[in-house]
């Protein structure tokens, strides 16, 4: 069994429970997902299944879009509402004033990770050490925030849809603009809306995920062009060899004469050369 599945995760599961609970369901020992989704976050979970769990790093590395909560005036360990409470402010921004500040937080910025994360550091996980009461020297890192749609407010909550490269913290990011704002922030909730290529509109809950729910796996290539070798190529290709082709430079998806999804590879020079490979040996 081969293949992506969407799931539209529910609050209070970790990602990890999901695959669990999946390699059960589908009777599938080799199941994986991309891009982690704290307990109390919902929406989209890309899982990758059979040899689909060999992209897991293409998966990864995409753009991501998000709806969070910001509540304003609370500051917490965990940096959500899931934490302990470090302190609260009776300062209460406006809307205009929030929106004045998300420009700085736009673009390629600076982000230090948070302790509750998976991150390691000198071999031991972040939130392991935090769990402990203690706390590390993180390095920021670098990340892009592509836009902040300001959406409104919710029982107090402020709206953000934000579109954001791989390794950006949200959580984090509303702590930081809580910062700016004078009065602290924590996140209030959190849905996963877009990863990639892929929208949680078309997710299923994971009750009702099942073998027919599965996208071919090359669906997570699909903004790169296809290309279909000869069976010269193609034996080249599987046993992992350059091969002569006649196509520009750039990014491909390679396929059979059959029309089996061969690998994720690369032309250069003239020259095919399989990136990761795909096919069953």
């Amino acid at each position: 069994m081969t293949g992506l599945l969407l799931i539209d995760k529910e609050p209070d599961w970790t990602s990890h429970d999901v695959v669990a609970k999946l390699r059960g369901q589908l009777k599938e020992r080799r199941i994986g997902h991309a891009g982690t989704l704290d307990p109390l976050a919902t929406g989209l979970l890309l899982v990758l299944c059979g040899r689909a769990t060999r992209a897991s790093e293409y998966a990864e590395a995409t753009e991501k879009q998000y709806l969070c909560a910001l509540r304003p005036g609370i500051v917490t360990d965990t940096q959500d509402i899931s934490g302990n409470i470090l302190s609260e402010s009776a300062l209460r921004p406006t809307a205009e004033e929030l929106q004045a500040v998300l420009p700085r937080f736009t673009g390629d910025i600076r982000q230090v990770p948070p302790m509750y994360s998976a991150i390691k550091i000198g071999g031991r996980k972040l939130y392991d050490i935090a769990r402990k009461g203690g706390e590390v020297e993180r390095e920021a890192r670098s990340i892009t925030i592509y836009s902040i749609e300001y959406c409104g407010e919710n029982g107090g909550d402020y709206l953000l849809r934000i579109r954001c490269s791989k390794g950006t913290y949200i959580r984090t990011l509303c702590h930081d603009i809580g910062a700016a704002l004078g009065c602290g922030a924590a996140m209030a909730s959190l849905r996963r809306e877009r990863l990639g290529v892929f929208d949680v509109a078309n997710a299923c809950k994971i009750a009702e995920a099942a073998p027919d729910r599965l996208l071919p796996l090359d669906t997570l290539f699909s903004d790169k062009t296809a290309l279909t070798l000869s069976a010269k190529q193609e034996r080249l290709c599987r046993c992992g060899n350059d091969f002569r082709v006649d196509a520009e430079e750039g990014e491909y998806r390679f396929y059979g004469e059959s029309g089996e999804f061969l690998s994720y590879g690369r032309v250069a020079e003239g020259q095919g050369r399989s990136i990761k490979s795909f096919f069953e040996v």
